[in-house]
This record gives C-alpha cells, structure tokens and sequence, in this order.
C-alpha cells in the first residue's frame, strides 16, 4: 500500500506536537522531524517517525543517486527541483529495491505521484498544513488506485464436497458492488461481493466478504496472499465495481468446514477460476455492481474478473514462466 508521511521540522516542540498528533489521527504512515525531536514524536504513538533529510533532485547524477539510497536504506524521501515528472518517472522505471517516496505540495501533484507510469511512487509527503489540508491528502491516499476490471463468461460451475472456506470481517462497511478479488490464479481474480444485501436467510453483514476456499489468492494492493494466510490487522484492498479502490483492515477471518463450487470464466482468452461456498448468500459482482448468487449462476452469465500480466512468487510479480491450472 502506499504510505503518507508528514513532513514538521520547526524548532518549536509544542507546534510539532499537534501536526504530528494529527498525523497519528489521520492514519498517516509516520512523520518526518528534527533529531531532537524523535524520541517524542514515538511516545504519541504508532507512527514511523524518521529525521532523514530529503533528497532534492536536480539533475541526471541526482536520478543515480537517488536510486542507490532507496537501495541502501530501503526508502529515500525526494522533492524534485521545479517539479519536473521525467525525473520522477525515470527513478520510478529504474528502481529495484527500496521504496521511492516524493514531496507534493497539493492534492494534484500529490495524484500524479501516485500514479505516474500508472505504477506510480511508493508514497508521498506533505508539510505541515492545518488538520483540514492533511485530512484531503489522507483522502486521496484511501482512495487506492483504479483497476481496471473486465467482464468474464462462466463457462463451467462444478458443485464439490466439503472444504475449508474464509470468511474475511473487515473494519470498514462496504457498499452494493464492492467486495475483494479472490481467484485460483494470481493473474484471474473474479469480484467476490460483500454481504452488504439483506436476504430472507440472513442480516447484512457489510464488513464481511465470504471469500473462499483456503488454497485461493486475494489481491492486496501489488501483491497477493493466501486466504489462509490473512489474520486481523492485515492489511486488505476493497475494490468497487468501477475499479475503485481502498484500504482497509482485516478484524476477524473465520476458517470453517462448507460445502463449496467451483466456477470458471473466461475473458480475453484466457480462463480462470474460483472455489467458493456454495451457497445462495455469496455472489459474484456483474458490471453495474448488481450481485449474482452462485447458487443461481448459470453458463453464459457475465461477471467481473480482473485480469493481471505476470506469474507471482511470494505474492511477488515475477518475470518468469510459470503456470497455474
């Protein structure tokens, strides 16, 4: 996921304080102060909190030397010498190792960052504005990125035996449409809907997102996980049925014995699949965000699927033959 750092060097304790208490409030992912002032900003509370000076970019060598930090140290802060996007995209193109984050100093420079080279920075840094201003940066960072999702045709629906289905309970409400990517493969996910409907069986449960079998892939901003894998306070990606994207926070996973189904799509040629309980409260998300059951799904039906370009290791993207059936 992408990070948020503030940015509050003054000589003035108490002024630092606040902006960084707002930070802490607003999620960020640490702050940036005087070495002096370190050891306090910890005690407010869970933040990252460095006093890494940034590194300005002026020119090609500037590019070279950026990269060589973000490699040493794992993440370089840059702020970019009249704004200037080749730089930015250059070090983004050519970095390998460690995380590139950029100083911004508006809500639309702060979005083109975050998606230059459609990959974009690993974050982004914002000075010391009043709680307001940071709240719009917090803003666009929950925003996440925009997928883009295809519709895919079933082409084949298999009732199974008895297998060990999660069920993922989120700390945030989902709306009609949205829900988590979950597949088979790693490149094939299909938009398996939150339990924000209510049905003549059961209660909504907005939270929730009845997501499959153990062995499947879930999509986490980059990477993927496991079903099995996932454990309260990790990290997860809500995804609308336009694309959109957000962050939120696993708050329970359930693992229990249920009767599940198989179903394979098709879109763009290639094919993918996904195991799910087999059940008429789980559903798959169609194109306007309507929810379809599987236990009323039928060959021929339209579903999205989102559909990646590489083979995974470690939840990593890999360029590297590999093949998932």
């Amino acid at each position: 996921m992408k990070e948020l750092w503030l940015l509050n060097k003054g000589e003035k304790w108490e002024e630092v304080k606040e902006s960084v208490k707002d930070a802490i409030e607003l999620g960020f992912t640490g702050v940036i102060v005087r070495e002096e002032f370190k050891e306090l900003a910890e005690k407010l509370g869970r933040i990252e909190v460095s006093s890494e000076d940034i590194f300005e970019v002026k020119g090609k060598k500037d590019e070279e030397e950026a990269l060589r930090i973000a490699e040493e140290k794992g993440r370089v802060f840059l702020d970019f010498e009249n704004w200037k996007i080749i730089p930015l995209e250059n070090i983004v193109a050519m970095r390998k190792k460690g995380k590139v984050v950029v100083l911004v100093k508006s809500p639309e420079e702060a979005k083109t960052v975050l998606h230059t080279l459609e990959k974009g920075a690993d974050g982004i840094i914002v000075e010391a504005y009043d709680r307001e201003k940071l709240a719009e940066f917090a803003n666009i960072m929950r925003e996440g990125e925009k997928l883009k999702l295809v519709e895919a045709e079933i082409k084949k629906i298999v009732p199974l035996g008895v297998g060990d289905r999660v069920c993922v309970d989120t700390i945030t409400l989902m709306s009609k449409g949205e829900g988590m990517l979950v597949g088979n493969k790693a490149e094939f996910m299909f938009l398996v809907a939150s339990e924000s409907e209510e049905s003549e069986y059961v209660s909504a449960r907005p939270f929730r997102v009845n997501a499959g079998s153990v062995n499947a892939y879930i999509k986490v901003g980059e990477k993927t996980k496991y079903l099995s894998e996932l454990k309260a306070g990790d990290k997860v990606e809500i995804v609308r049925f336009d694309g959109n994207t957000r962050e939120s926070y696993v708050g329970r996973v359930k693992i229990e014995k249920r009767p599940m189904i198989l179903i394979e799509a098709e879109a763009n040629g290639l094919r993918g699949s996904v195991i799910l309980q087999n059940a008429e409260t789980i559903k798959l998300v169609g194109k306007d965000g309507e929810h379809l059951s599987v236990s009323e799904l039928k060959e021929g039906d339209k579903v999205l699927v989102w559909i990646g370009e590489k083979a995974r290791h470690f939840g990593v993207a890999v360029e590297e033959f590999i093949v998932e059936r």
